[in-house]
């Protein structure tokens, strides 16, 4: 839409009811400012706008508004947005326009990561200003090949949005696809990654995280190096990396930090703390309701006592055990971080021991349940992790059917959900599903860098 007259009026009209609208007028001048004051910085505002236009005549507007930090505007549409987005729109005889970026964040410094912590390597993590956040990957990647594209998610928000990718190492068509996808991509507004990767999930009643993401540049630098595209969006502290797989979410930057050997026996612990957090409990509900031959006689005797007095069946005792720890668990995330881990582990015991005291549970399945969610803990990704717990209580039922053959019949399901589930082409579950061996060297081991790709 052009406009040509009372160009003014039209502004501060789509504008209605914003109090927070500032105006600055030099009436000797004929110009017009209008911004949020709340957005800009006072040091560009009086080194752009007040001190340009002070004591200076009417004829030598023309000549600073043709600066290369103005931008002259013919769409209300853009000036209108420009204000919005932090701009300063002058308006000249009330009817030529130009925008001046003067806009400041308000964000928090950069600091350390505080959920993906490593013991040696890079400490800085993103913030939620996108232009901070780009600016770390590209100190890190300093190369032509590295190319960014804009986007703006949200009919209302106009929330900015990059996708990074570097030119002759990420296949093209995956950079097809994912633009195909953001493009279509109609909402109202989005207020962080997390959201945008629920509308990009291709099966979105799966339970596993189908994109990885991450507060660490240093790993989003990876994954570029490794062929991925990165997704960065303003207000979120966050990456996205796609494609991804299943064995990503069990990898740490010490991995690659340290010798691989350390890096391969980490890795095998993680993995192996997924075997328990998975089936340490419904292992035990399946050997109190089916498979009592199992256990050593000398524990059985144990066994049976520490079970003697409780009112509930193993399924039952499993799951308000569970649930018990989920509350703690839950309760010390919403609370500030050093109350929450007091509560973490006063009530844990505290629970823990009056429930054995009462009769309530057994003392062995309060055992299994805390190392159970000891496990859990160890995997590096907080969004795994959440997957995971959601199906230890699946397991936790099948066992209470079936015993060790619906924990069987169980992982055989989960096997073949993994194997089908694909990312923007490829396979959640590789290199393992289908098999590569050439790729397993960075998978549950961790082998030396000789052995990679320059």
């Amino acid at each position: 839409m052009y406009i040509n007259k009372n160009l003014s009026e039209h502004i501060k009209g789509r504008l209605d009811d914003c109090d927070d609208l500032v105006t600055r007028t030099f009436p000797e001048l004929e110009i017009e400012v209008l911004f949020f004051g709340h957005l800009v910085g006072e040091e560009e505002l009086r080194n752009n706008i007040v001190q340009p236009f002070s004591n200076i005549k009417n004829d030598e507007v023309i000549n600073i508004l043709r600066r290369k930090e103005f931008k002259q505007e013919e769409d209300l549409n853009s000036m209108v947005n420009g204000i919005l987005e932090g701009k300063a729109l002058v308006i000249f005889k009330n009817s030529l326009a130009y925008t001046v970026d003067i806009y400041v964040p308000k964000t928090r410094s950069v600091s350390a990561a505080e959920i993906e912590t490593v013991i040696v390597g890079p400490k800085e993590a993103f913030i939620e200003d996108i232009g901070t956040n780009l600016s770390m990957i590209r100190r890190r990647l300093k190369s032509d090949s590295l190319k960014v594209v804009s986007y703006k998610i949200g009919t209302l928000t106009q929330t900015k949005m990059y996708l990074l990718y570097i030119e002759g190492i990420t296949s093209s068509v995956l950079v097809k696809e994912l633009q195909e996808k953001i493009n279509g991509i109609d909402i109202k507004g989005i207020n962080d990654l997390n959201q945008l990767v629920q509308y990009l999930d291709k099966k979105p009643l799966s339970i596993f995280p189908q994109y990885f993401t991450t507060e660490r540049p240093d790993v989003s630098t990876s994954k570029l190096l490794e062929g991925r595209v990165i997704c960065l969006l303003d207000g979120s502290p966050y990456s996205l990396s796609t494609p991804t797989s299943f064995f990503e979410f069990f990898q740490s930057p010490d991995d690659y930090n340290q010798r691989w050997l350390l890096g391969t026996l980490s890795r095998a612990l993680r993995f192996a703390a997924l075997v328990i957090t998975l089936f340490a409990s419904a292992f035990y509900v399946a050997v109190s309701m089916f498979h009592y031959e199992i256990i050593p006689v000398k524990l059985l005797h144990e066994f049976i006592k520490s079970r003697s007095g409780v009112p509930f069946n193993p399924l039952i005792e499993a799951l308000i055990i569970e649930s018990i720890i989920e509350l703690l668990r839950e309760a010390g995330a919403r609370l500030p971080s050093k109350i929450g881990q007091t509560i973490g582990i006063v009530g844990g015991i505290v629970i823990g021991t009056a429930a054995v005291e009462a009769g309530f549970t057994s003392n062995i399945l309060i055992i299994v349940v805390s190392i159970s969610a000891i496990s859990s803990f160890v995997v590096p990704h907080i969004i795994m992790t959440a997957s995971l717990r959601i199906a230890r209580f699946i397991f936790i039922i099948l066992a209470s059917i079936a015993g060790f053959f619906g924990i069987i019949f169980g992982f055989i399901l989960l096997l073949i959900h993994l194997c089908s589930l694909k990312n923007m082409g490829e396979y959640y579950f590789k290199p393992i599903a289908p098999l590569s061996l050439k790729d397993l060297k960075d998978t549950i081991i961790r082998a030396p860098y000789q052995f990679f790709k320059k």
